[in-house]
Formats: structure tokens, C-alpha cells, sequence
């Protein structure tokens, strides 16, 4: 399967930026494939990304116009959107074990593994990670 043709995982950044109605913040051929989104092809968003979200609200790095917990149940309410779970050892264990250099972040390597395991192309605006598609790792897509 192509990465055109495998469902789309968002990485953190590009939910939030869907969420708060910022399209002007994506390639026009990511804009596309995103507004084909549909109940039937949905977009993915990891459960890592709630955590992220969380984490980053507690910091005060990201401003959310309601309670955290009500925030994210709005922003994964529409019918595009699915809520992927982390359910699956696999994917645990990959995130361990990525092959080539990969960063240490945590939420980073849940979302490649996800992406890898899963066979879906994840979203994506950060260059340690495009690049590392780049390098043939996982399917990416710039945003």
C-alpha cells in the first residue's frame, strides 16, 4: 500500500491545529487529504496526543477555551476523527526498538510505532520525524 493510500495517524500538533480551525497551517495536498477525512476513512488520533495535550495544558504551554478533559472530548467528537487506542504490545515494544536513530522522546516513538504497526502515515510537521520517513522508517506526510 502506498502512503497515499494508508489512513492518516495525526501526529499531536496537527489535531490541535484541526481542532482550533487552523487550516491555513497545512500544505495544500495535506489540507486535501485531510478534508477527505469521512466516517468511512477517518483521520486517527493516538491516545498518546490526549496525553500530550494534557501535559502540555498543565504546563501552560498550550491555552484550551474549557477544562482539559472537555476539550479533548470536543476535539475528538467529529465524525472524522478516530480515537486509537494503546492497546497493543507490539507497539510498546516497537517504540523500544526503532530501527535506524530515532530521538528519545516517548510520545514521538508511540506515535512512529504506531504509525509502523498499524500501517498508517502519520501527519506531521516535526523535521526529526519527516525525516525520518524520509530515511524509509514509517510512511510520513508532511503537514
Amino acid at each position: 500500500m502506498t502512503a497515499a493510500a494508508t489512513p492518516l495517524l495525526l501526529d499531536t500538533h496537527v489535531w490541535v491545529w484541526l481542532a482550533f480551525g487552523t487550516p491555513g497551517m497545512f500544505r495544500p495536498d495535506t489540507r486535501k487529504r485531510l478534508e477527505a477525512a469521512d466516517p468511512a476513512h477517518p483521520l486517527h488520533v493516538s491516545i498518546i496526543s490526549t496525553w500530550e495535550v494534557a501535559q502540555l495544558a498543565a504546563r501552560g504551554r498550550l491555552n484550551l477555551s474549557r477544562p482539559t478533559k472537555a476539550w479533548v472530548a470536543q476535539a475528538l467528537a467529529h465524525p472524522s476523527l478516530a480515537l486509537l487506542t494503546l492497546d497493543d504490545l507490539a507497539v510498546v515494544v516497537e517504540s523500544n526498538e526503532l530501527p535506524g536513530d530515532f530521538h528519545a522522546d516517548p510520545a514521538d516513538r508511540l506515535l512512529v510505532a504506531t504509525a509502523r504497526i498499524g500501517g498508517y502515515t502519520l501527519v506531521t510537521s516535526d523535521r526529526q520525524i519527516l525525516d525520518y520517513g524520509k530515511a524509509g522508517y514509517v510512511n510520513v506526510l508532511a503537514a
